[in-house]
């Protein structure tokens, strides 16, 4: 484990370190303790300003966009060794400052950030238009171009692989980005700019602005000198980024929340099944909008399942993030951990059985819940319906593939689903009936960089990941040549 120490956060903008304007800092709080660790720089609009001039400076003057595809890729290569050599410090950081397990800072973040930045600089010199067959007396064929200033505004839960996601294609398809970090875990994201300079990322190609989202992000959403806005939050937030931007109709793409049916037919090898139904919503301490909260359950295997669940949830490691054998880590802060308290007690009102869990853990002044699981609630409950964003799983029976999926489709939410299942007919049949940007079959959580990932409904539109994640981050221009 490392042990350096953590700098005051300052605002990278242009390739140079400064403070806010006004001079205004936040204090940064490990969730684990309840303590400050540090403060860094809150932004003003001031600041927001001279970073999108820093990067559409950038741009305009092709410092980025100007290299060949393959030379940004090197350089892409490179931010992604340098992840992999610094992978104590960044596991660290990210453990720190978001309080989730260091093991699985190490096994999924630090690995996934590395492996994004590796994927799109690959991608980079194989971004191309095609020509087109017309019966016209023409050459015509098409250009991929970068689109210009993207401002990647990203969320608390996953710092690292939520910015990786937007500023690696950005970045592979020759745009300039403005980041700002949610503003509880800013701390990777800083960590990350040593990184890209390093690396060889030209001065104002990525700036980094910390500070609240009712003003940093709201003063890029509306700025005139953004291009793109590429977002990952909560979906009422995400409401009224789209409404903003799409006054100006500037693009957007918006990865929003999620409430995932989990589904588990009686044919399902329930060992293996009772593994991905605890991982994905006790992942990140439920912290997680691909998690797997509602898990719906075959009648006839019910009750089997939900005894086995009594069992094994209560077993698995609750405490310090910076053990290696912690599992699950506090709530990322106090507001988070209100939160989830105020569903749990909703559900005991609304006539839920609380099958274990459902309380705080008192560790070390830390923001702790136990992993709680929740049976016998109607499917119209709120805690059912809504997004808890925390280490909570409601539990319902059905009793045919039919209601199955109503029941799966019944929230405004489609982000992810999965399916247990050994028929494999079954498999494919309802996973295409399943309304979810993704779905999974017997694990939960397969994620990687070359396979699409967004939502439908309420959980957003557009995608990241894949080089579908180019056409978010590119314009196409058609060019008609006469040959008279």
């Amino acid at each position: 484990m490392t042990t350096f120490e953590i700098e005051p956060g300052r605002l990278f903008i242009g390739g140079q370190w400064r403070e806010a304007a006004d001079g205004a800092r936040t204090e940064v709080v490990d969730p684990s303790r309840g303590a400050v660790v540090t403060t860094v720089a809150e932004a003003g609009a001031a600041d927001v300003d001279d970073a999108v001039r820093a990067a559409r400076e950038a741009f305009d003057g092709g410092a980025w966009s100007g290299l060949s595809g393959r030379e940004r890729g090197r350089i892409l290569h490179r931010v992604a060794d340098l992840i992999r050599e610094n992978a104590d410090d960044i596991a660290y950081l990210e453990s720190l400052d978001v309080g989730k397990p260091i093991t699985l800072c190490h096994a999924v973040d630090v690995t996934n950030a590395a492996n994004d930045y590796e994927h799109f600089a690959a991608l980079a010199h194989s971004l191309h238009g095609s020509n087109r067959d017309t019966p016209m007396n023409a050459l015509a064929y098409t250009r991929r171009e970068p689109i210009g200033v993207v401002a990647a505004i990203t969320p608390f839960n996953f710092p690292l692989i939520l910015a990786g996601s937007k500023i690696a294609p950005a970045l592979a398809a020759g745009n300039t980005v403005v980041h700002k970090p949610a503003d509880e875990t800013p701390l990777s994201a800083l960590y990350m700019a040593r990184l890209f300079q390093k690396a060889g990322v030209p001065d104002g190609v990525v700036n980094i602005v910390t500070g609240a989202g009712p003003v940093v992000g709201e003063a890029l959403l509306r700025h005139s000198g953004v291009d793109k806005i590429a977002f990952t939050g909560s979906t009422a937030v995400g409401r009224h980024a789209a409404s903003v931007a799409g006054q100006a109709l500037k693009p957007v793409t918006m990865e929003l929340g999620g409430n995932a049916a989990h589904v588990v037919f009686e044919d399902a090898d329930l060992e293996k099944a009772v593994g991905a139904v605890i991982k994905g919503f006790v992942f990140n301490t439920g912290q997680f909008c691909m998690g797997g909260p509602r898990l719906l359950v075959a009648r006839p295997v019910y009750s089997t399942l939900l005894g086995i669940l009594a069992e094994a949830v209560p077993g698995v490691p609750v405490g310090d993030p910076r053990r290696a054998e912690t599992v699950v880590g506090p709530m990322a802060g106090e507001k988070h951990l209100r939160k989830v308290e105020e569903y749990v007690a909703l559900a005991r009102k609304e006539g839920g059985r609380v099958v274990c869990g459902g309380e705080r853990l008192d560790l070390d002044g830390g923001y702790y819940y136990k992993p709680t699981v929740i049976a016998d609630l109607p499917n119209d409950s709120r805690v059912v319906q809504e997004e808890i964003f925390g280490p909570v799983l409601t539990v319902q029976p059905f009793d045919s593939e039919e209601e199955a999926v109503t029941l799966a489709n019944s929230t405004p939410y489609g982000l992810a689903s999965g399916v247990q299942t050994g028929n494999l007919a079954r498999a494919h049949r309802v996973a295409e009936r399943l309304q979810a940007g993704i779905v999974w079959i017997n694990d939960w959580a397969m994620l990687d960089p070359a396979v699409p990932f967004g939502g439908v409904k309420d959980s957003g539109f557009g995608r990241e990941y894949g080089p579908e994640a180019f056409a978010a981050y590119t314009k196409v221009k058609s060019v008609v040549v006469s040959l008279d």
